[in-house]
């Protein structure tokens, strides 16, 4: 067992952290010194006597976890992780917000060594880390026996008034209490403070009942307090039956004679008199930039205890491996993504001569990827049976059924989203979320955040059009296909049959680097001709010519739904003796990002251009230039079936091939 710090060694701990945040934000005259400052006793509790890592295995499956929600604090971490032994010098410390550094404004994934998650959205962190500690349920169930468990980590994090104030802090807290996610425990360090001020300018809730009634374990200490805080580190340890929440008092920007408890630390620095003020009040002496040789060795020492745990795993791990040779496998197939090499072939092949809604043909595929990918789980925010996404025979995750492969999220996209990150982040699993499309709203900064941090979430979007029909505008997406096509490095399919629906679920699966949405109809579509010897991993290219003609005289590009219209279209304008060539598009993304030869061969330079999509039309600005035409449906939408709807907004293929007629005179 790791030996704890004691009071004293823990309160020069703190104190270091509190001067080298200081320090770093006065240095980069830019941050947030207050929460460092605040939080660091309780941090220190945790990381000094708690927390289980090894700074030289960053990547230990059975590490703990820790967020820093309330990620404006981010020379905490920082600090933190250059104490501990983690791979961040005191230069890069020193080089806070700066070009280049490892220290950002904001802890971010992948850049600094130790970061498990990019936090500074408040609540984002909180939402993530009940994601991370579901995705610690489902993996425990899969690989521990009773000879050994390679998975008994826990999921620690601190959040702030900030956090708790945003409304995803609410979705994710009520999904943890109903799972009973009791490997989970918060540090809420509340100082009441924000940016405008006292919280009780806008805020008087009680937070513990509110916890409290989402079923958490509800604990309040003085933040400032060693033993208390480790006491209810402990207790919120042994209480494995619910979530934990430590209410922690503390003092924003501790030990600032002038400045703490005030808005003014909070994203501002100290001042340089403050600091000195500061280094008296704390009785501090040493020099800025900073790690006491005192202070160093009782870090050194808590690490190399920390490894002796470390190595003991390892050898039982090594020995599990020998024992349990399919869990074994199981294990490498998870967290090393393994994906078969003629899965294209095999999702193609599940839905071979379908027609149908691409939301049902999605399900088809998806039943199909999952027998062949373990990895592969998910749900959605109470939709499944309309968005096609539960896997059948898969089980329902529940707080005794961790074993399952279908989550239910509740009505709660934007903590859907996040637990989806964190289950990808977390290493095992291949997450997909499910809504309407038009619900991206919902959940759009969680979207943002899974290409942010390049992680492979598959959002399944259905009920892509005005062909809702009679649900009417709230529920008829206009703008969000485009939309969702700006986030950058978030791959945007919308499919227009069954091969191109397999085809969807195939790059998702193999887009390791960043999320996929999947644009899916309600409606049912045609399996689209294809022409004799026609290459089916085309649309893997992002857009491909579907129907040719000699010597065309325009282009009609379309996705999804449209690409069906832009076919019918294409023989309408055929009897006017005009010759079209159509386009499907499924992928603007990938498609501009290919070759300047292979997007020429697709649409040829100086023949005009027609793009057909039922929703606003930026996306397709670059591929028409100035002289081509979009048609599509620009203003919000309306209840009627929707045929009525088509004919309203013109989009039929006569009024198609009339717009395009009239374009091309």
């Amino acid at each position: 067992m790791s030996t704890p710090l004691s009071a004293q060694q823990a309160l020069r701990c703190a104190n270091t952290i509190r001067l080298l945040a200081a320090d770093a934000v006065e240095k980069a005259n830019s941050g947030h010194p207050g929460l460092p400052m605040g939080s660091a006793d309780m941090a220190v509790a945790l990381w000094g006597g708690v927390l289980k890592f090894n700074p030289a295995d960053t990547a230990w499956a059975n590490r703990d976890r820790f967020i820093l929600s309330a990620g404006h604090g981010s020379m905490l971490i920082y600090s933190l992780l250059h104490m501990f032994g983690f791979d961040l010098s005191m230069e890069e410390l020193k080089n806070f917000r700066q070009w280049g550094s490892k220290t950002p404004g904001h802890p971010e994934f992948g850049h600094t060594p130790g970061v498990e998650v990019t936090t500074g959205p408040l609540g984002q962190g909180v939402a993530n880390g009940v994601g991370m500690a579901l995705a610690a349920k489902m993996a425990a169930e899969r690989f521990n026996t009773p000879d050994f468990s390679p998975i008994t980590h826990r999921v620690f994090a601190i959040v702030g008034d900030g956090d708790l104030q945003e409304g995803i802090s609410y979705e994710a807290a009520a999904l943890a209490g109903h799972l009973k996610l009791g490997n989970l425990v918060y540090l809420y360090d509340s100082n009441s403070i924000t940016i405008e001020g006292k919280t009780n300018l806008a805020w008087s809730e009680d937070v513990a009942k509110r916890f409290e009634a989402a079923g958490w374990h509800i604990q309040k200490v003085d933040g400032h307090d060693h033993d208390q805080v480790t006491a209810a580190l402990q207790n919120g340890i042994a209480e494995t039956a619910k979530p934990s929440l430590i209410i922690a008092t503390t003092h924003i920007a501790y030990g600032a004679p002038n400045k703490q408890d005030s808005s003014g630390a909070h994203g501002s620095p100290l001042g340089k008199d403050e600091i000195e003020a500061t280094r008296a009040n704390l009785s501090w002496s040493e020099k800025p930039f900073t790690v006491p040789s005192d202070v160093a060795e009782q870090c050194a020492k808590r690490v190399a205890e920390l490894k002796s745990e470390y190595d003991a795993w390892q050898q039982g791990f090594a020995a599990w491996r020998v024992a349990n040779p399919d869990k074994a496998a199981l294990w490498d197939a998870m967290w090393q993504k393994q994906v078969p090499e003629n899965l294209a072939e095999e999702l193609l092949a599940s839905v071979a001569g379908k027609d149908g809604a691409t939301r049902s043909l999605s399900g088809a595929v998806l039943q199909k990827a999952a027998a062949l990918l373990p990895a592969l789980a998910g749900g959605s925010a109470d939709l499944s049976p309309s968005n096609n996404s539960d896997i059948k025979g898969g089980g329902s995750v529940q707080a005794d059924a961790f074993g399952g492969r279908n989550l239910h999220f509740g009505i709660r996209e934007h903590a859907m989203g996040a637990v989806c990150n964190a289950m990808a982040l977390y290493g095992c699993f291949i997450p997909y979320g499910a809504t309407f499309l038009v619900f991206s709203d919902y959940c759009r900064p969680a979207v943002r955040l899974s290409a942010l941090m390049q992680q492979q979430v598959v959002y399944i979007f259905t009920h892509d059009s005005y062909a809702v029909g009679e649900d009417g505008p709230t529920h008829q997406p206009i703008e969000h296909t485009a939309s969702l096509r700006l986030i950058p490095g978030l791959q945007v399919i919308r499919p227009a049959d069954a091969d191109e629906t397999a085809l969807a679920w195939y790059a998702a699966i193999k887009y390791h680097n960043g999320p996929t949405a999947l644009i899916l109809t309600r409606q049912k579509l045609p399996l689209l001709p294809k022409p004799a010897g026609f290459d089916k991993s085309l649309p893997l290219m992002g857009g491909y010519v579907l129907a040719d003609v000699a010597n065309p005289a325009v282009v009609l590009m379309a996705s999804g739904s449209e690409v069906s219209l832009a076919m019918d279209a294409a023989k309408l304008l055929a009897d006017k003796g005009i010759a079209a060539r159509v386009v499907s598009m499924p992928d603007v993304g990938t498609f501009t990002a290919q070759s300047a030869e292979y997007r020429a061969s697709v649409l040829p330079k100086g023949v005009k251009r027609v793009a057909i999509e039922a929703g606003r039309g930026e996306s397709f600005g670059k591929l028409l230039g100035e002289e081509g035409l979009f048609i599509g449906w620009e203003q919000f939408g309306a209840s009627a079936p929707a045929e009525i709807l088509a004919e309203q907004f013109g989009l039929t293929p006569a009024k198609v091939a009339d717009k395009v007629a009239g374009f091309l005179k």
